[in-house]
């Protein structure tokens, strides 16, 4: 196999995970579709478990973020055709506060 045919074939594996791709996906899917896939739910919970055995809020709070960023993109991104407006994004504003205030006051403001 030479090199052209490697960059080929690494351009078209790599092809589903291009920006457009991701974004069309996430706004498609839906949360039952997400969280019925068995390696996200080991995943959430092999990261889940190892938060609360070592008690590590770091592992914790980035578990919170990713599940809240899931939600927020769900939720408040438009659907495809759409446009951006200012309703659409105050869910987005809403969700996006609460959840870096809860990392904020957990990481920062909250000590043990």
């Amino acid at each position: 196999m030479d090199k052209e045919q490697l960059i080929e074939k690494t351009t078209e594996t790599l092809r589903p995970f291009e920006t457009g791709n991701l974004i069309n996906t996430m706004q498609n899917l839906t949360l039952q579709q997400v969280f019925s896939h068995p390696a996200v739910l080991i995943m959430i919970l092999a990261v889940f478990f190892f938060g609360v055995i070592k008690r590590s809020k770091p592992v914790l709070l980035t578990l919170f973020m990713l599940m809240g960023l899931i939600v927020i993109l769900r939720y408040a991104m438009p659907a495809p055709g759409d446009d951006l407006s200012m309703s659409s994004m105050l869910p987005f504003i809403g969700a996006g506060l609460v959840t870096g205030g809860v990392i904020i006051y957990f990481s920062l403001i909250k000590s043990d």
